[in-house]
């Protein structure tokens, strides 16, 4: 009897084991590994204030801005930073203020863009230079549709937000020119200053073979001069005296 007992005990317990093996977990033991969800990142660009109506940032930082002369090539070396948004290109837009504007559309937040005006020939080396024109005979004068861009010029930078500064053109340095590669000035006219490709032979033209045939015809005349006073003087020798 003992011994059935026991045996009806032990397989009770079994049973009640059984079903608690079963029963489901608590709602707090679902995914006991499962981390919580982030926090949706908020924008200052995009919702300007947050729940207590404080302004949120939003604003862009220059932090590079530099006007360099790069193998005769005039370009502008940029780093923005921009706070309070996710954009992560730029629109660089050289304002022109009376025409159409140059704009370098999706750039990245750091890079460098060519001078408007500027053209780099197949080496990468300057052919062309913003605010000068080349004639057909190969003269370079000043004028052409760039001038706006020189001797400064306003560039806007957007990646919302945006922001815009005035840059002036780079200058040249002894190795590198932001202008037609010669200095010499045939013409002393403030719209018409012409450059040539050979100053030896510019300045030859304009002081030699010019200038040679006055300098010997006024060698002439003074040599027939000192003739004829010669003349004069044995003339005035030779008269008989009374």
């Amino acid at each position: 009897m003992v011994r059935l007992v026991r045996s009806a005990v032990v397989a009770l317990v079994a049973v009640l084991v059984a079903l608690v093996g079963a029963l489901p977990a608590s709602a707090g033991d679902d995914n006991p590994s499962a981390s919580p969800s982030p926090t949706a990142q908020v924008y200052g660009c995009i919702n300007p204030v947050d729940g207590y109506g404080a302004p949120r940032a939003c604003q862009l930082l220059i932090q590079v801005l530099a006007p360099v002369c790069d193998n005769d090539v005039p370009k502008l070396k940029y780093t923005v930073n921009p706070v309070g948004t996710p954009n992560d290109k730029v629109t660089i837009t050289f304002i022109n203020p009376s025409g159409p504007s140059v704009v370098y559309a999706d750039q990245p937040l750091t890079g460098t863009v060519l001078w408007p005006g500027a053209v780099p020939g197949p080496d990468g080396r300057g052919i062309d230079w913003p605010g000068w024109r080349q004639l057909p005979n190969g003269t370079w004068v000043e004028g052409d549709e760039f001038d706006w861009v020189r001797p400064s010029v306003k560039v806007k930078f957007e990646v919302n937000p945006e922001e815009t500064v005035t840059v002036a053109y780079p200058p040249s340095s002894p190795s590198c020119n932001t202008n037609p590669p010669t200095t010499v000035v045939l013409v002393d006219d403030p719209k018409a200053v012409v450059l040539v490709d050979s100053p030896s032979s510019a300045t030859l033209s304009a002081t030699g073979s010019e200038t040679q045939p006055l300098i010997i015809a006024g060698g002439a005349l003074i040599l027939i001069g000192a003739l004829a006073v010669a003349l004069v003087s044995i003339a005035r020798r030779r008269r008989p005296t009374t």
